[in-house]
């Protein structure tokens, strides 16, 4: 057996295999007869022709951050989502990105100049997923200019821990300074000249989270902060911050001040998790004005119109209510149930509002009319996805039980079905007439594409159901669990009904991923444990003559194990680095999706080790899922914990 200079790979030409070890376990991927002969493992592997930018955001992160959606003078709306930050441009249906972020972007800031933007990260992980010394990439803020996209200053690489929560600029002195709140234990609160990347203060700011920091529009020494049980006003001379704290006297207390803003007299307004308005005469500490209950439950957001009136948000009663200059109520409106409590709001064009929700999405809309969605969202870990057979469509299901039908032009979801358990999977039948998904629960339903009607439901064991895969020929119906089983169903009626022909039993850890034969006489899985099995699918039968099936070709490409794939596994890779593999339908192309935040493109096929690729940012947390549209224009690739589904286009 050849060994390669890497203890990570041997080959075996007489038997015609390729053995690579993962955590010490080997992996034997079986190569066609044509490779035999001419197969080296130093052989260098090519850079692919094509190269992927970014062309889509889908979603919005609203479900656990405020403050973070703004109208910029170009016309664009500014939010983020993942670890990009989006300028969406509504009406000419255009985003740019800034890509600066290495890891999920918590907070955001606009400079008085409306040009100027400062964003705050967590602790993230560096390109190519390895932890710096052993530590995370330290969390910061970066100020960037939005018109070229350029990084102007990184602030504060070291100092913060953990997280920024909180960042805003001063309003009164230019915006020379920016304030910032890290999510350590003591919430420490900083103040920097931005431009010389100098800190000039910084105090404990509270034991509890700190949910909002501003300073004061007329006065650039005074920042007001709020959060669990308290609200802050910090006065700074020189490089010492000193606090005084509301006082509620005889008023409710509240358990959280939620959010707080500034009327144009310079009176601080704050909501609070009581439903209370409660006015802060300028410059002091204590209340001047009560708007008692103007909200059931919570008010996560308030915004001083241009005209001087106030807009506050809700949270429980998900209401809108306008407000006059003297806190008398003028109008309201309600957000739908299905996208969620208010979480942010700004003045939007012409009068329009801007309004950000918990279930990540972005209404706009006027009182006293109705809020129309613009950017819509998963707001669970995001596993699901599979692309039309014919269209450009492409769908998603997520924990959240939702599962959206996306167009890839309007970018936005043709239809949006809730399901009764968590979705995991899903698969269009080769018609596109309907789509199975499987669920985190052991049941699995196919729905009509049209319609969305409910066709069939069935259940398979009580474990996730990690795939769910027509054949080729859309006879039959492949279902991978984590009970170790594939159940195979025969599928008539152009996917209407089913009936269970086989169970393919031999895994001894559960089915991560599965393929089939373009003649749907073969199915391949991989399993958590490292095992390629072959199967065949009239019957289920374990296929255990190598000989069978090591020139099959095959229809899909997404096992992450198997002879043409394993080059994207990097050096001393966990098994569970690579989440997912796909390759175009030209079979040119080989993306993968890692548990780094990465996606990858790599040339097909991928069968030497460590085989080079570009690579590619915009998600945080781990990438779930990739696939190549039906004419591999584009790739759509899944964020597990980020939620967000990201559209590339492939150039």
């Amino acid at each position: 057996m050849k060994r390669s200079p890497s203890k990570e790979c041997a080959v075996n030409a007489e038997d015609g295999y390729v053995r690579m070890f993962l955590r010490g376990r080997p992996v034997t991927m079986h190569m066609p007869d044509q490779k035999r002969d001419s197969y080296r493992l130093d052989h260098k592997g090519a850079l692919p022709e094509h190269k992927l930018k970014l062309q889509w955001v889908y979603g919005y992160r609203g479900r656990d951050c405020r403050s973070n959606l703004y109208l910029l003078p170009t016309g664009e709306i500014v939010y983020f989502n993942a670890s990009v930050v989006v300028l969406y441009n509504v009406e000419e249906q255009q985003q740019r990105h800034y890509l600066g972020h290495n890891d999920d972007v918590k907070c955001l800031g606009i400079h008085p100049d409306m040009v100027t933007i400062a964003t705050g990260q967590v602790a993230g992980t560096s390109k190519d997923g390895k932890l710096l010394e052993g530590k995370l990439l330290p969390p910061h803020v970066r100020v960037w200019d939005s018109v070229s996209l350029n990084t102007l200053h990184v602030i504060g690489m070291g100092v913060f821990d953990r997280a920024v929560t909180c960042v805003a600029f001063s309003k009164s002195n230019g915006g020379a300074h920016l304030c910032a709140v890290d999510d350590a234990n003591d919430h420490i609160l900083s103040v920097w000249n931005w431009q010389k990347e100098k800190q000039l203060a910084d105090v404990k700011c509270s034991n509890d989270s700190v949910l909002a920091a501003a300073f004061h529009p007329m006065d650039d020494n005074l920042i007001v902060t709020c959060g669990k049980s308290h609200l802050n006003f910090w006065t700074m001379d020189g490089n010492t911050l000193t606090k005084r704290q509301g006082l509620f006297d005889k008023n409710e207390k509240p358990k959280y001040v939620l959010c707080v803003a500034f009327a144009e007299n310079g009176d601080a307004i704050t909501g609070d998790s009581s439903g209370n308005i409660y006015v802060w005469a300028k410059g002091g500490n204590r209340i001047s004005q009560v708007v008692a209950k103007a909200h059931e439950g919570g008010i996560f957001s308030l915004c001083v119109l241009k005209d001087g009136k106030l807009v506050s948000g809700g949270g429980k009663d998900r209401r809108m209510v306008l407000w006059d200059h003297d806190y008398n109520k003028q109008s309201e409106m309600e957000v739908p149930e299905a996208f969620g409590p208010v979480r942010a709001v700004t003045e939007g064009k012409q009068g329009e509002l801007l309004v950000g929700t918990t279930k990540n999405t972005i209404l706009i809309g006027s009182f006293p009319e109705t809020l129309n969605p613009i950017v819509q969202g998963h707001t669970d870990e995001l596993w699901g996805l599979d692309i039309h057979p014919s269209m450009e469509q492409f769908v998603t299901c997520g924990q959240d039980k939702q599962v959206h039908l996306w167009d890839t032009n309007s970018h936005q979801p043709l239809w949006s079905k809730t399901t009764e358990d968590p979705g995991r999977s899903a698969g269009f039948h080769p018609s596109g007439a309907v789509l199975a998904v499987g669920t985190m629960t052991g049941r699995w339903l196919v729905l009509d594409t049209d319609t969305q009607d409910l066709v069939y439901m069935h259940t398979d064991g009580n474990e996730i159901i990690s795939n769910v895969k027509y054949s080729p020929d859309g006879n039959f119906l492949a279902v991978g669990s984590h009970d170790n089983f594939v159940y195979i169903y025969a599928v008539t009626e152009n996917g209407k009904k089913y009936s269970r022909v086989g169970k393919c039993t031999g895994h001894s850890s559960f089915v991560t991923h599965l393929d089939w034969s373009v003649d749907s006489q073969y199915i391949v899985t991989n399993s958590g444990d490292y095992e390629i099995l072959f199967w065949e699918a009239s019957s289920g039968k374990h296929v255990t003559s190598m000989d069978l099936v090591r020139n099959v070709e095959w229809a899909t490409s997404t096992c992450v194990l198997g002879f043409s794939v394993f080059g994207v596994w990097p050096d001393g890779a966990d098994g569970t680095d690579i989440n997912a593999v796909c390759k175009s339908h030209d079979s040119s192309l080989l993306a993968s999706a890692d548990d780094f935040g990465k996606v990858h493109l790599f040339s097909n096929p991928c069968s030497q080790p460590r085989a080079p690729s570009h690579t590619y940012s915009g998600h945080s947390s781990h990438v779930t899922n990739v696939a190549f549209l039906h004419d591999d224009s584009h790739l759509i690739s899944t964020g597990g914990k980020d939620t967000s589904i990201l559209q590339w286009v492939v150039a």
